[in-house]
């Protein structure tokens, strides 16, 4: 048993590395994510190249790669620690593919699904905070920042957990170190809108 969460900790990031963008735009004949648009292999790249179809699919997969590893250790007994170290690493993966050149998607969806794992009411409240910034800025982008932004202090008030706190906090700095690109362009007010409105 010693053993075991070191193995899945590895296992987690193997399993985040895998690209369900690229893979789902090989499946489906299209473009690959990482030479069009953005060249970022993620569900709003995919989206713009591909379709919706393509998008929904990447956004499950990518999801579910956060979610499933962190799932399966809560399942198998493993601590709080622990899950948060299984999920950081598929996370890592995402962001840094073992099979990409140890490069990959800003970790969005992967995120998502890891708020999930740890706690399905918390990890709702931050895709409804997704949701509703959406709603007001019309920018993925924008929502994505604010709702991981508020991720970790959703967790902390709700679990008074220090290392769910300083765990998700680490997950957040990451986003927005991959979204600098598009922080430059939110300031600049060139940003894509999620709908083109008039």
């Amino acid at each position: 048993m010693a053993i075991l969460p070191y193995v899945f900790v590895i296992c987690a990031y193997f399993i985040g590395s895998f690209s369900a963008g690229i893979i789902v735009c090989k499946l489906f004949s299209l473009p690959d994510p990482r030479t069009v648009g953005s060249k970022n292999p993620g569900a709003t790249n995919v989206l713009r190249s591909g379709g919706k179809k393509a998008a929904i699919l990447t956004l499950l997969g990518d999801s579910l790669k956060g979610l499933i590893p962190v799932l399966v250790a809560d399942y198998l007994g493993l601590g709080l620690e622990w899950l948060i170290l299984v999920g950081i690493a598929a996370f890592l993966g995402h962001l840094f593919s073992l099979f990409y050149g140890f490069k990959g998607g800003k970790g969005v969806a992967t995120a998502m699904g890891i708020y999930l794992g740890l706690n399905p009411l918390i990890g709702l409240a931050v895709i409804s905070t997704w949701l509703l910034s959406a709603i007001i800025f019309n920018i993925s982008s924008l929502s994505a920042l604010v709702a991981t932004m508020f991720a970790p202090f959703y967790f902390y008030y709700m679990t008074n957990s220090l290392a769910l706190l300083i765990g998700l906090s680490f997950i957040t700095v990451l986003v927005y170190w991959k979204h600098s690109a598009n922080i430059k362009k939110i300031i600049a007010g060139t940003e894509h809108k999620i709908i083109k409105r008039n």
